[in-house]
């Protein structure tokens, strides 16, 4: 089913969005004689770190026309984004609480 065709921006009217997943990390190198981090040899390649971890992460369907942002958990446990979970979204923005699953 092609989301786009049945969903609609409640600020602007637009049909047309973007889900993004945006996260904050922290990369850990460990300080030793050759080059930072313990996997790194000749070169620091930052790719190669000790720890990574998450401090922030944020869900979201954005309205291409408007910019508009609705709050949407659609990674985890779910494969891909789920029609009545967008609905909720969208009709959630003005709701303190909303029940995304119920």
């Amino acid at each position: 089913m092609d989301l786009s065709e049945h969903i609609i921006c409640p600020v602007c009217k637009g049909k047309s969005f973007k889900a993004k997943y945006e996260a904050t990390y922290v990369y850990s190198y460990v300080i030793d004689s050759d080059a930072p981090g313990l996997r790194n040899r000749e070169e620091f390649l930052p790719f190669l770190f000790d720890n990574r971890e998450q401090k922030e992460a944020r869900q979201y369907v954005e309205c291409d026309t408007c910019g508009a942002r609705f709050p949407c958990q659609f990674s985890h446990g779910n494969k891909g984004i789920d029609f009545t979970i967008l609905q909720k979204a969208f009709r959630s923005d003005y709701v303190e609480k909303p029940e995304f699953l119920g």
